[in-house]
């Protein structure tokens, strides 16, 4: 019997990541690891009978977005006019922080080891690009613990809980502040925090608080694919984000067709609980590696990526069948493609095999559905 594990976060890899964290990383063999047993996905209770949506979208309204790579220096040329052609409204600008495994201190530097798209100017240049070829763009910053995930991520100690809550705030609310300054659309409170929202659900109750203060947009959480149903603060923000990363079929080239009948019951228990909440429904990331079998366990293909075979088509059927299914349902509010490298810089050594359609067969089907056809 199969069970199915939570999908890691995407995180930054290769020789670079390790050069611009490593000062993080010293002595850490040393240290004990976070929680490494990742909750199962579990069946969706019975839900209560649906309320009215209060946001359902018109169809020539979906957040057709591009999750951006930050990149390690300042764009060699404007890389928005290749959003533009592949009709893309809304980008996602992720700065992350990180978590050193076994300490509870959210580690962000601003001038120090973090790539420059990932610092306060990079950030403040990419939504001045976007906003000025009229691109919204989403602010999500993002927390990455080497060896480990967020979603499994608690602590033993009050002490500690307080340490990772007073920094984690702050991290958010330093990227809330820049966000808000320069009119971004919305913000992203927080990125598969499966363990820690159950234990600490105050917590996140008062931080959305201290946001909404201080700014003027959307708000949403990024869930993960396994627990959007169990998130418990839905009804304070705007959007019901999650991460559509569904395992559906396993065979090499899965047929669009047996795609679209994967996505049904999926679909038809986010339209209900859409209903339940009143809010719309985000794909905070989607996405699909370019190799066999990317539309099953995309996290588990991760490992030796560089050695598996090219699947390009099995890449655009999972785009094909994921919009054909989402694209016609107005409490589906649309999503971010994880993910894209622009100017092609940042990545790590195999965009052939990885998640990004650039110069595949599946940007075209990105294209046609992000024109609205």
């Amino acid at each position: 019997m199969h069970t199915f594990q939570p999908r890691p976060a995407h995180q930054p890899g290769g020789v670079d990541l390790l050069l611009r964290i490593f000062p993080f990383l010293i002595g850490s063999a040393l240290l004990l690891p976070l929680s490494c047993n990742q909750p199962q996905a579990t069946q969706s209770s019975v839900l209560p009978a649906p309320a009215a949506v209060h946001h359902q979208l018109p169809a020539g309204e979906k957040i057709d977005g591009l999750t951006f790579v930050a990149p390690p220096e300042p764009f060699p040329g404007n890389p928005m006019p290749a959003v533009q052609a592949v009709n893309a409204s809304w980008i996602a600008v992720v700065p992350y922080a990180f978590l050193r495994p076994g300490t509870a201190r959210v580690q962000f530097d601003e001038h120090g080891d973090h790539w420059w798209g990932e610092r306060p100017p990079g950030v403040r240049e990419t939504i001045r690009l976007a906003h000025e070829a009229g691109i919204k763009v989403m602010v999500k910053p993002q927390v990455w613990i080497p060896r480990g995930w967020t979603g499994a991520m608690e602590f033993s100690s009050a002490e500690d809980w307080a340490i990772w809550e007073e920094s984690y705030e702050r991290y958010i609310l330093r990227f809330v502040a820049l966000a808000d300054s320069l009119q971004t659309d919305m913000f992203c409170i927080g990125t598969e925090f499966n363990a820690c929202i159950r234990q600490r659900p105050q917590y996140w109750n008062n931080l959305i608080g201290k946001i909404r203060k201080n700014f003027k947009g959307k708000l949403t959480y990024s869930a993960n694919w396994d627990d959007w149903d169990k998130v418990p603060f839905w009804k304070e923000l705007d959007y019901i984000g999650l991460g559509g990363y569904f395992p559906l079929v396993a065979e090499t080239t899965p047929d669009v067709s047996a795609l679209r009948t994967a996505w049904q019951p999926i679909r038809d228990r986010l339209k209900a609980f859409s209903e339940q909440q009143g809010k719309p429904v985000l794909f905070t990331e989607f996405g699909y590696l370019s190799v066999d079998s990317c539309g099953w366990r995309n996290w588990e293909l991760e490992r030796g990526i560089e050695g598996r075979r090219i699947n390009e088509q099995a890449q655009a059927n999972c785009y094909e069948a994921l919009f054909s299914v989402f694209r016609p349902e107005p409490w589906w509010a649309g999503g971010f493609l994880w993910k894209w490298f622009p100017n092609m810089r940042g990545h790590e050594g195999y965009p052939e095999r990885d998640y990004t359609p650039q110069g595949k067969m599946g940007e075209r089907v990105v294209k046609k559905w992000y024109a609205g056809q």
